[in-house]
């Protein structure tokens, strides 16, 4: 079955689906690891993996390169952020057509004008308002926080009449508003949860009760892993070995484990060895 097959068959299940933000294959393959049953393509951690702000600084190309990567690996259904589409309606078009090669499940496209923001920072501006059949599209609007609720809960209907499969209301800012959104927008939901984000935490539990089916976490697992390292870093500087930090380290063993090293060499061997 066909990733976003098998994303629709999740979506048509009724659970909630919440999915890791990731960045490359190593994150990917501990999220798939981890049991999550989708993860989600984060444009904002694939930038910063490259060491750029999201800001929509990185071309059509540098993301679809990074999305065949963590769809090689994730082995479940990847939901990605596609941001603005790259540009015009031509842009997008194509835009869809890479994902698609690249093989996502779903991707959600925006109504930011271009170049875009997180859609956790200020100042942000909106637009006025496939070959794979069931690829899950995902409408976002980052409406709210420009024009007020009214207006995005207006914009989400208007993306879900044109086709949309899922509406995604970036950035409420109170349950409330979360309450509202699922109340107004009957349509199956996307929300974006994340650690000292401008939306409030909300129990999985809750969200499912309100009828929002995917919860994504972009940015977390990121954020731990630079603490980490930053962590490592210090007291490699400190003490000229990370030793002190050791029970905080996965071993080699471990390590050679999660990328599947002696897979690779039992397939090698095959072939006469490396």
């Amino acid at each position: 079955m066909k990733a976003s097959a098998r994303l629709r068959t999740l979506l048509g299940a009724g659970d909630v689906i919440v999915a890791p933000g990731v960045w490359d294959g190593l994150s990917s393959r501990l999220a798939a690891r981890a049991g999550f049953p989708a993860v989600y393509a984060t444009g904002g951690g694939i930038a910063r993996s490259m060491g750029y702000p999201d800001l929509g600084l990185l071309s059509l190309s540098e993301i679809v390169d990074r999305l065949a990567n963590i769809v090689e690996h994730a082995g479940v259904p990847v939901i990605a952020d596609a941001d603005t589409g790259y540009g015009n309606a031509l842009n997008t078009q194509r835009a869809v057509r890479e994902f698609e090669r690249a093989g996502v499940a779903a991707l959600h496209l925006e109504d930011q004008t271009f170049p875009k923001r997180c859609g956790h920072y200020d100042d942000k501006s909106v637009i006025s308002a496939m070959g794979d059949a069931d690829l899950v599209l995902i409408a976002r609007t980052d409406a709210l926080a420009i024009e007020g609720l009214d207006a995005a809960i207006e914009r989400a209907r208007a993306y879900a009449t044109a086709g949309a499969d899922v509406i995604f209301v970036e950035a409420p800012v109170s349950i409330e508003q979360i309450e509202t959104i699922a109340r107004r927008v009957p349509q199956p939901k996307l929300i974006n949860m994340f650690q000292g984000g401008k939306t409030p935490l909300v129990p999985v539990a809750r969200l499912k009760a309100l009828g929002y089916q995917i919860v994504i976490i972009p940015s977390d697992l990121q954020r731990a892993a630079i603490r980490a390292m930053d962590d490592a870093l210090a007291a490699i500087a400190r003490d000229g070995s990370s030793a002190a930090l050791a029970d905080r380290m996965v071993t080699f063993k471990e390590r050679e484990d999660i990328v599947d090293t002696a897979g690779w060499l039992a397939r090698a061997a095959k072939y006469g060895g490396v």
